[in-house]
């Protein structure tokens, strides 16, 4: 029988609807929703590889255990009495000797969100990593100083904005990050057809860039310079919508910033002075909006960086307004359910890193695993994570997962990192779970609420990821886990949000609920801080920029290469590497160099290059191109399939190299722990087979 199911992608930030038809189990197309409010009938590659992992053979159904470098199918009955029992033995030895990993994906997963928490409390672990500190940790930070709640998430107004500045994002390829915009390319016409203007700041020319009207080129790393210099021209005009009166420490900030000078600051970032106070201007001007993301967030002043992308927006008077950073009102508030979040409650046991938000630095799990003494890890719980691909020098997390007693991987497939796992434990397939965008629809362009029922029904003999959660607490505990369901728990916290709406009233409406554009004027209400006010002046943002010195010549003067990451349409982290439709056309694992660099090392267009840096060493077809400014390298990251044991049959024909194979694990942003994945000093020269 053919249906048409409604549904959302859960893919991707972007939370698209779509439409999936199907004959009994088989899925017959998948396309965009044109009644969706929020994506409006528009999806991109990502969607369709939805039915790739679905029907996927390399994908596994039942969990598997590793005896050796033998795999084994077993039952879920023996799964989790092993490993409860294996847990607990270690436990007894050392109580601080277990962890977990939270991976990406988990924040697309609502059921994981509401039950990861059961496994880390089973553990009594203080342990806990996630892709956060390798990814968005220092957004989180700066929204924590200043609003009083690392959820609390500003947002462009790119529906009605005249100026879009981005600075180190690529919505082209992302569909946004911690901003949820689907239909990227129609927003960003639509925003040149009303008389507006994008501009994007990167050492790229990215995708982005490529539909931007201007596009300005920023030496890696600098962006901090940048922003002082951005900042300082902000302040020094009178704008056009006044700063509000609950907003506090502006003229602190402005004394700070009276000791760097503005033309050395441009001159070490790299974009003209000029460039500078004609953003000032239009920043000022407005409606005007600046926005910065992942570039931004992976070097050693991440949070200093995203810190002074607020002050320009508070500064320039286009914070809580219309065409500026607006705070959606989203149907589930996550403000409600989740903590403010801290700071420093406990450190690390070898390097002394600080907790944030309750997580150490992924970058240091290595370290943690490698070093004798009591608290070493042994035991490691990787839920839907690919920290082998997707932290810094993968390549020695590698060897050290191979030294844990035991390492359990809640995956659908044995990949780079649950290759190393003596269980892993797979959920069902992703057409046969529900949906709701927990995390992502409070930060989207268009508020609604729009819930997907499974649309195929769970195979007989699997679980749901939840449920694997729960076994797996149960298992250590000895105690089931008593809760609600999280369908049950959804539709409670609907209620008793700002819109008062059931999970039935959502259900009613397969397309969406819709609530229209985020509205001004939600500040201060939504403020977590005292007294309701935006402080700027952060005294631990305040050190950080005291301490921050102006170089007084570019990095890469002594012939070292600076590296960038980058993404694609068709990518998403590690998560699509055995999708056959998004591994199809030319291979997209490539070096991009500029011609000069390129010349100088001779090294010719596809052919062979050779990069190394302190932490390793790949070899990878040239892509020698004008769309990377000179100095600058790139490499997208989650490629690196071409490890023994990995059963992935598209993606390690497909494999590539690992770019965390370079990255460095010791260069961390100290006030956020994010790894400082972007400014890798590397050097390029042409492949030889005998120094490969």
């Amino acid at each position: 029988m053919r249906r048409i199911h409604h549904r959302t992608c859960h893919i991707c930030e972007a939370n698209c609807g779509i439409l999936v038809e199907t004959e009994d189990r088989a899925v017959l197309s998948i396309k965009g929703d044109p009644d969706n409010p929020l994506s409006r009938g528009h999806i991109c590659p990502k969607a369709t590889a939805l039915q790739d992992l679905q029907e996927d053979p390399d994908r596994l159904r039942r969990p598997v255990k590793r005896v050796g470098e033998t795999w084994h199918e077993i039952s879920w009955q023996q799964a989790f009495a092993e490993i409860g029992q294996r847990t607990r033995a270690i436990l007894a030895e050392d109580p601080d000797a277990s962890a977990v990993y939270i991976g990406n994906p988990n924040a697309h997963s609502y059921g994981n969100a509401l039950n990861a928490e059961y496994l880390s409390k089973a553990l009594h672990t203080r342990n806990k990593f996630s892709a956060s500190t390798v990814d968005q940790m220092p957004h989180q930070v700066a929204n924590l100083r200043l609003f009083g709640h690392a959820s609390l998430f500003g947002i462009p107004d790119i529906d009605r904005t005249q100026t879009l500045i981005i600075l180190g994002g690529n919505p082209m390829a992302s569909n946004g990050s911690i901003w949820t915009v689907p239909d990227f390319r129609n927003r960003a016409r639509e925003l040149r057809q009303r008389g507006g203007t994008l501009i994007v700041v990167d050492p790229r020319r990215t995708e982005t860039a490529r539909v931007a009207d201007r596009h300005l080129f920023i030496r890696p790393a600098t962006d901090a310079f940048f922003l002082v210099a951005l900042l300082k021209a902000v302040l020094a005009r009178r704008p056009a919508r006044p700063v509000q009166d609950f907003i506090t420490g502006l003229a602190d900030v402005a004394a700070a910033l009276e000791r760097f000078d503005a033309a050395a600051c441009g001159a070490a970032c790299g974009v003209a002075a000029e460039d500078i106070d004609g953003l000032a201007e239009r920043m000022t001007q407005g409606p005007a909006v600046l926005y910065g993301r992942m570039g931004v967030a992976t070097q050693a002043h991440g949070t200093l960086n995203a810190w002074l992308i607020g002050l320009i927006n508070i500064a320039a008077g286009q914070l809580d307004r219309e065409g500026g950073i607006v705070f959606p009102l989203p149907a589930l508030d996550t403000l409600a359910i989740l903590p403010p979040g801290s700071i420093g409650k406990h450190r690390s046991r070898v390097s002394g890193h600080r907790s944030v938000l309750g997580e150490l630095p992924a970058a240091a799990m290595a370290e943690e695993i490698e070093t004798p003494g009591p608290g070493r890890l042994r035991a490691l719980f990787v839920v839907a994570g690919n920290p082998v691909l997707s932290t810094p020098n993968g390549a020695r997390l590698d060897k050290a997962l191979s030294e844990l007693d035991l390492m359990v991987s809640i995956d659908m497939y044995r990949n780079a990192t649950s290759r190393r796992a003596h269980y892993i434990l797979p959920p069902v397939g992703p057409l046969e779970r529900d949906h709701y965008g927990l995390f992502l629809l409070p930060m989207a362009v268009r508020t609604i609420a729009a819930y997907s029922p499974p649309t195929l029904a769970p195979e007989d003999g699997t679980l749901q990821d939840w449920e694997i959660l729960r076994g797996l607490a149960g298992a250590i505990t000895g105690e089931p886990v008593q809760a609600p369901t999280p369908r049950e728990t959804l539709d409670a916290l609907l209620r008793s949000g700002p819109y008062a709406v059931s999970l039935a009233d959502v259900e009613a409406a397969p397309s969406g609920l819709d609530f229209g554009p985020p509205a001004e004027g939600r500040l201060p209400e939504r403020l977590r801080t005292p007294h309701k006010t935006v402080a700027c002046a952060d005294p631990e943002c305040l050190e950080a920029l005291a301490a921050l010195e102006v170089p007084e010549t570019s990095a890469g003067h002594d012939g070292a290469l600076l590296l960038i990451g980058r993404r694609h349409l068709r990518t998403n982290n590690s998560w699509l590497a055995n999708s056959r439709r998004m591994t199809k056309g030319p291979n997209r694992c490539t070096l991009m160099i500029h011609p000069d660099d390129a010349t100088a090392r001779g090294i010719a267009d596809g052919e062979t290059a050779t990069v190394r840096s302190r932490a390793g060493s790949i070899a990878l077809p040239a892509e020698v191109t004008e769309d990377i400014m000179p100095g600058t390298v790139s490499i997208p990251h989650g490629w690196g399939h071409g490890l023994p044991g990995i059963a992935m049959q598209t993606a390690k024909a497909h494999a590539g190299v690992s770019v965390n194979d370079l990255t460095d694990e010791t260069a961390i942003d100290p006030l956020s722990g994010n790894a400082a994945l972007s400014g890798v000093r590397v050097e390029v020269s042409a492949f030889e087979e005998a120094t490969a």
